[in-house]
């Protein structure tokens, strides 16, 4: 039934309320509503937050967001993780109805009198709600300046307007005929399920050797992968993230370059999980023992970062679970068991996992895994193709994670259709791959990230790869370095959460033949031990920019949040512009989309989306040369790939007074 004063279509709003929308500590964003009455009384709203122990929160008042739109909203922030409840509570605004009548009709002589001793009697109510040190004594004396028969009747109007009493009825104003909306779910997480910077790497990389030949003589360990976070860490990353690092099965493992049959020394790739040596809850013997992961673990801790787990429901034909549970497996006609294909794709040395036949089985095997690795100190997983896989199967095991540890992160490798990355989403994991890979172009850019800001913001949050062990996009393979220097400025300024491959810092972009997305000689099949320090001797390498952009991150505010994502004009269709703004904090950024050429535009900002007037001008600080410059609203830029240190300009700017003031009746 609908209330007495309307409170329609809230948002944001997941699965018409049936799962909760998505927030992390500190992080702001808009609850908006649909608010109206009958007549022409004044109307006015506020968001009731409440925590999970069902305090309620801030009073945060709505506006109108375009006036004649009926169309409300408020920025919200909850202070701490857990099952909130937001509503929009809508009610009748008699100080405003009044205030716009006694503005007309005491100029206009029209029932003055009655009109101020109704002024009166109200600014004696709403007192009441006032609290003593925030102005209740200056609205009882502005009600008895509207019954001062001494003063004229415009005086006495103007004393019940002045700033002091206005603030004070606007921040506690009189309400009645409330109306509340039902209260809808919000899931409030720890900031790393939305902010963090994530690296790569493959311990058996880092640390191995090779013969001369190429052939495999020695295989890192989690004590040689360990001596890299130094380097990691200083690059400024907080996660780093481990492809799976469990036995690894024999029966048709791939060679280098994904080969069909692979030599007496060839590692095969991890992620066919699964020997004689155990599965998905042991170690792979030529990286260490649980005594050392436990050791890497600590060190990364020490550094400041944690340890993301790769998580990948399927097995080599070698996994034990093979045996001891067949029927957690598909049968084909033949009674073989199917191995995994993506046609003309196949994949004969894993086989996926079946979900129907023993459907709490496998969840309960699952969450046995999960809190083994859990226990070695690991919070954060990424989840191999979750969309193989039944999404209730999902639902069910991060519901139970969560339930006994509210901390842990699941992030869905899921690149496929939009319907199943947002329901993904919606069931519970707190971030997503993405197709920032594939958006390379302004428009696809600016059409793609307002879609994840905006659209999806409250349920998806995206962490944008520059790279994976699966993708080299052919921007990277034809740009050269401006290219991996243009991608990492978009990914680690577009989202709060972003990420790199290992090599990315290298420039590597070999594809296994034209036409490919894989790296030729891919570290999914064979060792590639890197000379990080010779690279970076030679200046080479791409980590000054990365550490430049990763203490930005750090350092900026708005730099740690989505739905503060805003895009400007340039008449340049391979130059992108682009903000965003938290509080005083507001960065600016501009790249020349393009690594082969110079480009030129001009560059038309809205003004007011940086916290200013139409016709100011402020200094802008390129954060990555320490230049600063003059901008207004029109203002040229010439970007050159090449240009040291990346074909763009991040600038930050400190706006001196944000847009409003002091309300106005």
């Amino acid at each position: 039934m609908i209330g007495r004063i309307p409170v329609l279509d809230l948002a944001p709003l997941v699965d018409c309320g049936r799962r909760p929308a998505k927030a992390v500590v500190g992080e702001s964003f808009e609850v908006t509503a649909t608010v109206f009455r009958e007549g022409h009384d004044a109307v006015g709203a506020n968001v009731v937050l409440r925590d999970a122990a069902g305090r309620s929160g801030p009073w945060c008042p709505m506006r109108e967001l375009a006036p004649g739109t009926d169309r409300w909203g408020a920025e919200v922030t909850c202070d701490s993780a857990g099952r909130w409840t937001y509503a929009v509570e809508s009610w009748s605004d008699p100080v405003g109805s009044w205030w716009h009548n006694a503005r007309i009709k005491v100029p206009a002589g029209i029932d003055t009198e009655l009109v101020l001793e109704e002024g009166a009697r109200l600014y004696e109510r709403a007192a009441a709600n006032v609290p003593k040190n925030n102005g209740r004594q200056a609205v009882l004396r502005a009600a008895e300046a509207l019954r001062d028969e001494g003063l004229r009747p415009a005086d006495r109007l103007a004393a019940a307007l002045v700033p002091q009493v206005v603030r004070a009825l606007t921040d506690h104003p009189l309400r009645e005929l409330v109306t509340a909306s039902r209260p809808l779910p919000l899931l409030v997480e720890r900031e790393r399920a939305l902010f963090g910077s994530w690296y790569e790497l493959f311990p058996r990389s880092e640390g191995a050797v090779l013969g001369r030949d190429g052939v495999p003589v020695r295989s890192g360990t989690f004590n040689t992968a360990a001596k890299r976070l130094d380097a990691v860490a200083a690059m400024g990353f907080d996660v780093v993230y481990l492809p799976p690092i469990h036995p690894i099965g024999t029966s048709f493992r791939k060679g280098p370059n994904n080969a069909l049959t692979a030599g007496p020394c060839d590692v095969g790739s991890p992620w066919a999980i699964g020997s004689a040596e155990g599965g998905h809850d042991a170690i792979h013997p030529d990286l260490g023992t649980f005594e050392d992961f436990d050791r890497f673990v600590a060190r990364a801790h020490e550094l400041g970062m944690e340890v993301a787990l790769d998580f990948a429901l399927q097995c080599s034909p070698d996994h034990p679970w093979v045996d001891k549970h067949p029927e957690w497996f598909h049968h084909r006609a033949d009674g073989s068991i199917a191995y995994a294909e993506n046609p003309p794709k196949k994949y004969q040395d894993i086989y996926p996992l079946a979900f129907d036949a023993d459907f709490d089985g496998l969840v309960r095997e699952t969450l046995r895994l999960l809190r083994l690795w859990m226990d070695h100190g690991v919070r954060i997983f990424r989840v191999d193709n979750p969309h193989t896989k039944p999404v209730c199967f999902w639902e069910k095991v991060i519901a139970e994670i969560g339930r006994t540890d509210p901390d842990a992160i699941f992030l869905a490798e899921a690149f496929t259709r939009p319907a199943m990355m947002r329901t993904l989403a919606a069931i519970g994991f707190q971030q997503s791959y993405t197709y920032f890979t594939w958006r390379n172009t302004k428009q696809e850019l600016t059409d793609y990230l307002t879609e994840l800001s905006r659209d999806t913001a409250s349920v998806m949050r995206p962490n944008l790869f520059v790279n994976t062990p699966d993708i080299l996009h052919a921007y990277l393979q034809e740009g050269g370095r401006p290219a991996f220097e243009v991608r990492a400025v978009l990914a680690a300024t577009l989202s709060p959460s972003w990420g790199v491959y290992a090599g990315y810092e290298l420039c590597e972009n070999i594809p296994a033949h034209s036409g490919s997305e894989e790296y030729l000689d891919s570290e999914k099949y064979q060792l590639r031990p890197r000379d990080w320090e010779s690279a970076e001797r030679a200046g080479r390498s791409l980590a000054p920019l990365i550490t430049v952009l990763n203490r930005l991150r750090r350092s900026l505010p708005a730099l740690r949040r989505l739905r503060n994502l805003r895009f400007h004009h340039a008449d340049n269709d391979s130059v992108i512009v682009y903000s965003k703004r938290s509080g005083s904090c507001c960065v600016l950024v501009v790249v020349n989309l393009d690594p082969h050429h110079t480009q030129e535009a001009t560059v038309s900002l809205d003004m007011p989306e940086l916290g200013l007037d139409w016709h100011d001008s402020v200094p802008v600080r390129d954060e990555l040369t320490g230049e600063t410059y003059h901008w207004g609203r029109d203002n040229y830029v010439r970007l050159e790939p090449g240009r040291s240190p990346a074909p763009a300009h991040v600038f930050s700017l400190r706006p001196s007074s944000p847009i409003g003031g002091s309300p106005t009746p």
